[in-house]
């Protein structure tokens, strides 16, 4: 691993990713005839890393365009706290200093995961910018890392892996980790 990405890694305090494109594959289902009902799928091993993180002292957040009482039911089962769920986001970059401001922390102390256009400026704000595999390039461009696997497909669970892998912190008791997540 590289020096500069070892360094940014090591300062990281929190983690905050969006939702559509990274926790999921992007895609919508309608299911219904209300704006809420909609199907979107996320991977149980990214759900895992998160409420691990959340578990290791981490302060996780979710900056998100989509809004639905089934994402914020997902997203606390996810380990992220009420005050630190930002559904229906627009403006991320605003929303991501009021979180760094909310919790005294340095933007380059944030970790960051996002996929499209509107998560550009945040992933060049923050310490360290984690798009997943399928990104759209400009997104890629903004990052500092690239994830080999897609959103929906296990990116959160890769990038909070390495970020904890890197700190030590990725350390279990498998015979008692039910105890804490």
């Amino acid at each position: 691993m590289e020096q500069n990405l070892k360094d940014r890694i090591l300062r990281i305090k929190a983690i905050a990713y969006d939702l559509d494109g990274v926790a999921t594959d992007g895609s919508i289902i309608p299911v219904g005839p209300r704006p809420e009902d909609l199907v979107r799928i996320v991977n149980a091993k990214d759900s895992f890393a998160s409420r691990v993180a959340s578990g290791k002292g981490y302060i996780m957040a979710v900056i998100s365009g989509g809004n639905t009482p089934a994402l914020r039911s997902r997203c606390l089962h996810m380990g992220i706290q009420e005050e630190n769920l930002f559904l229906g986001a627009r403006g991320k970059l605003d929303i991501f200093n009021a979180f760094c401001q909310q919790h005294g922390l340095d933007p380059a102390e944030v970790a960051y995961f996002g996929d499209d256009i509107p998560d550009t400026q945040v992933l060049r704000a923050c310490g360290l910018g984690i798009a997943p595999a399928d990104a759209v390039q400009e997104a890629k461009d903004a990052a500092d890392y690239v994830t080999q696997l897609p959103g929906g497909r296990g990116c959160i669970r890769e990038g909070i892996e390495l970020i904890m892998r890197t700190q030590g912190t990725w350390v279990f008791d498998e015979n008692h980790y039910e105890k804490l997540y």
